[in-house]
């Protein structure tokens, strides 16, 4: 598919936005986000929290993928993408699961207790991963931040507003199986097209 003829602030926020969806169903973060609404039932505080996190840490995340791309050779820093995104298509075929360890918070509040542990949840988190891959892959880095956050919105708000009933619904495994897809196929996309 030719996407040369849309922006390229357009594409960025799309497939970013598409990966991070796709990716985040069936996570831990997730799967917070269903602890959260059922322990505190407050909704607009969790999508705030599950906002202001998310931004921090894609941002920071987007950033370091731009440091990676300025300082590796184009041709290696194709290879090390292509191999990054498919391993990260075959995490994606890995269910997540809350450790017991991360429901342990203190009760401030909602919106604390979620930025908080939002943030902390993501590091290393295979959306924090895609995140900086997606960065040294496509411009302006604003609009990869933009497009992975609203990945993450879309995964989350409906777990945030409908709780424990949502999730029960959520075709988790073919989710799981779909993302890997994704990632599978931006990784193939880089290593035959390169970077750029």
């Amino acid at each position: 598919m030719d996407l040369s003829h849309f922006p390229a602030w357009v594409v960025a926020s799309a497939v970013s936005t598409g990966t991070v969806a796709l990716a985040e169903i069936g996570d831990k973060t997730q799967l917070l986000a269903l602890l959260l609404a059922a322990r505190f039932r407050k909704p607009v505080p969790i999508i705030l929290g599950i906002l202001l996190a998310t931004l921090l840490n894609h941002a920071l995340a987007a950033w370091f993928g731009t440091l990676v791309a300025a300082f590796l050779k184009p041709e290696i820093l194709r290879w090390v993408v292509a191999a990054s995104f498919l391993a990260v298509a075959l995490w994606t075929l890995k269910p997540d699961k809350l450790d017991e360890g991360e429901t342990q918070f203190s009760a401030r509040g909602a919106f604390i207790a979620t930025t908080i542990a939002f943030f902390f949840a993501e590091i290393g988190d295979k959306t924090q991963v895609a995140t900086v891959l997606l960065a040294t892959r496509y411009e302006p880095l604003w609009a990869v931040i933009v497009g992975t956050t609203v990945g993450m919105l879309l995964a989350n708000v409906p777990v945030a507003l409908l709780g424990a009933r949502f999730a029960d619904r959520l075709p988790l495994k073919t989710a799981r199986f779909v993302a890997a897809a994704v990632f599978a196929a931006l990784a193939l996309w880089v290593a035959i097209r390169g970077i750029g």
